[in-house]
């Protein structure tokens, strides 16, 4: 692995242990030219994924974008970024199980709505807002206003759940 500070190609590893959600290896490396130190993480790779964006060019699927995407969504809320690794993984491997070599961009984007909906609210409306490119405030109002029209259609079911 090369240093990220000076280049050098023959770093060490000093520490490996099983991140969090056990879907990657975490490893503490140093750099024995410069003396820096940085980690690294090692994760199993199913299959190659090309997403097709809306204007049909095609790009390799690129994790750190959707991890950077859902931070910015998340930002200055109540969850962690262990949380935000969590939700990529677990967005990572439902792509690569699927099947499809080539994924559109907005499967990816839908898939990461459905999660942040059911984590965060917030978060949920602040990544529709980009995602679904609102322009005023009056995009805001009609989306949250669908949304709390989910809302209190669930809150309804789960009531008549409870009184059968």
């Amino acid at each position: 692995m090369r240093c990220p500070f000076c280049g050098f190609d023959e770093t060490q590893v000093k520490d490996s242990r099983p991140s969090d959600d056990n879907t990657s290896i975490r490893r503490r490396r140093f750099c024995p030219k410069c003396g820096s130190r940085f980690t690294t993480f090692e994760r199993v790779q199913l299959r190659e994924l090309t997403v097709i964006k809306k204007d049909k060019t095609r790009t390799p699927f690129d994790r750190d974008k959707l991890f950077r995407s859902i931070s910015i969504a998340v930002r200055k809320r109540p969850i962690t970024t262990d949380q935000v690794e969590t939700i990529v993984n677990g967005i990572q491997r439902r792509l690569e199980v699927s099947g499809e070599n080539e994924v559109e961009s907005v499967k990816i984007g839908e898939i990461v709505m459905e999660t942040l909906c059911e984590l965060d609210p917030v978060a949920y409306v602040r990544f529709a807002s980009v995602y679904r490119d609102f322009r005023e405030a009056e995009d805001f109002k009609d989306f949250v206003a669908k949304l709390e029209t989910v809302a209190q259609s669930d809150r309804k079911n789960e009531t008549r759940q409870e009184d059968e």
